[in-house]
């Protein structure tokens, strides 16, 4: 333990941001399963942007954007998130990039389905002392049915194609041309 007590506040200010942060994630998931739209764009700053299945940008946008795409077929969801990670920047920390598991069934025009993927975030501290994302980028390892199974790369909502996270699209391009090159 420092004996330096500007070492140790540094030290807690430090703890006190990652527990925010992970209290904004948890707060994201929370508010969006619910459809509370007013609390999940107050999660952003006010140019804040929603990338993946499509772009929203800026309180409006965003609002619209999620209540739209739980009244169209995607009628239900529920977010868990895991393995979060947070890169602060500045001390005391100003900004901060990250990643996040998601795990993600939902149903889609009366379907069950599974999905999950990644979140990459970029947020940055707000004058009034609250973490806030300036843009949250959602990409998917798989998007299926959930009576058909998943795997990498297996996209059963077109949508959900558009946010394929890159790795896992390589990924499984490259064990299906090793595994025809093995035939």
């Amino acid at each position: 333990m420092p004996d330096d007590p500007d070492q140790l506040a540094a030290r807690v200010c430090r703890l006190e941001d990652l527990h925010d942060i992970g209290q904004l994630r948890a707060h994201y998931c929370q508010a969006l399963d619910d459809g509370r739209w007013d609390d999940l764009v107050d999660l952003f700053t006010p140019d804040g942007a929603f990338v993946g299945l499509s772009t929203a940008r800026g309180h409006d946008q965003l609002r619209t954007f999620f209540a739209d795409l739980q009244s169209g077929p995607l009628s239900a969801w529920w977010h868990f998130s895991s393995n979060e990670t947070v890169e602060l920047e500045g001390t005391p920390a100003h900004a901060a990039t990250g990643t996040t598991w998601l795990d993600q069934p939902c149903v889609v025009d009366g379907r069950a389905h599974i999905a999950a993927g990644r979140y990459d975030d970029h947020m940055v501290r707000c004058d009034d002392g609250r973490w806030r994302f300036t843009e949250r980028k959602v990409s998917f390892f798989f998007w299926v049915p959930g009576d058909e199974g998943w795997a990498p790369g297996r996209y059963g909502w077109t949508p959900a194609r558009a946010a394929a996270d890159p790795r896992t699209v390589e990924r499984a391009a490259a064990s299906h041309a090793t595994s025809e090159e093995s035939r």
